[in-house]
């Protein structure tokens, strides 16, 4: 089956799953790298205590929060 039989909420759905397991792989691949202080805070910030690690990207955060913002106001616009 070529990519192009697929329709295009197909792909994006695709991406979005490949996306989904690289953010879910994100901590433990944190868990298991003992020094990220040559990374910049701003591409992957960590939170670890008593065994728990939290990892996020903060520019992910921005990004999504531009996104729904836009959204809505674009979705404002046409009602």
């Amino acid at each position: 089956m070529a990519m192009d039989e697929f329709s295009p909420l197909t792909l994006l759905g695709i991406l979005l799953i490949v996306i989904g397991v690289v953010l879910v792989a994100l901590p433990l691949i944190a868990k298991h790298i003992p020094n990220l202080e040559h990374i910049p805070w701003i591409i992957v910030w960590v939170y670890r205590s008593d065994g728990f690690v939290f990892a996020t990207s903060p520019i992910l955060i921005i990004v999504s929060v531009i996104s729904v913002i836009i959204h809505f106001a674009t979705r404002l616009k046409t009602l």
